[in-house]
């Protein structure tokens, strides 16, 4: 049994293949996000093409998009959040990393994926950079000049903060 790309654990041929190939629709936005990675893993560029809402496909690079997709190695999908995209929704968003490799090098690409229904399919319509969350101390930052927390009596430049 080959298992999807898309991380669900179920065989390709039962998961997001029929979905590429045409045989069935998807019936949420997760699964149509599911399926777009399966389709950069097998180098499917016709699906990611054709899954794009008709009025976001201005500057689509069929080329581009299938030389990078056949130049990764995709190692899997991590689905962070969903907000809506529910069978009886007509929009909705799907928060994922993508994990992937190129020239032995790894990289991810985290994203905020929006879906739209049109006509009662689902479409991609865009996608964003989730927003950079700010990191908050617990405590008070330590100053180089500072004792070094660790007790050692010692400047904290001459102690942990080597």
């Amino acid at each position: 049994m080959n298992n999807c790309p898309c991380g669900s654990g179920i065989a390709y041929a039962d998961c997001c293949e029929p979905v590429i190939k045409g045989v069935t629709a998807p019936e949420t936005a997760e699964k149509l996000m599911r399926a777009r990675y399966s389709a950069y893993a097998n180098v499917e560029t016709d699906f990611l093409f054709s899954t794009l809402h008709p009025d976001h496909r201005d500057g689509f690079d069929e080329k581009q998009t299938r030389d990078w997709a056949a130049k990764s190695d995709w190692e899997g999908l991590e689905i962070v959040n969903t907000e809506n995209g529910g069978k009886d929704d007509a929009s909705g968003t799907v928060e994922f990393i993508a994990h992937y490799a190129v020239k032995d090098k790894k990289n991810s690409h985290h994203e905020i994926a929006s879906f739209m229904k049109h006509d009662g399919v689902w479409y991609f319509t865009d996608g964003a950079a989730p927003a950079v969350k700010q990191f908050v101390r617990a405590e008070p930052k330590v100053g180089r000049n500072d004792p070094c927390p660790c007790n050692s009596g010692k400047k904290y430049k001459k102690c942990c903060g080597k």
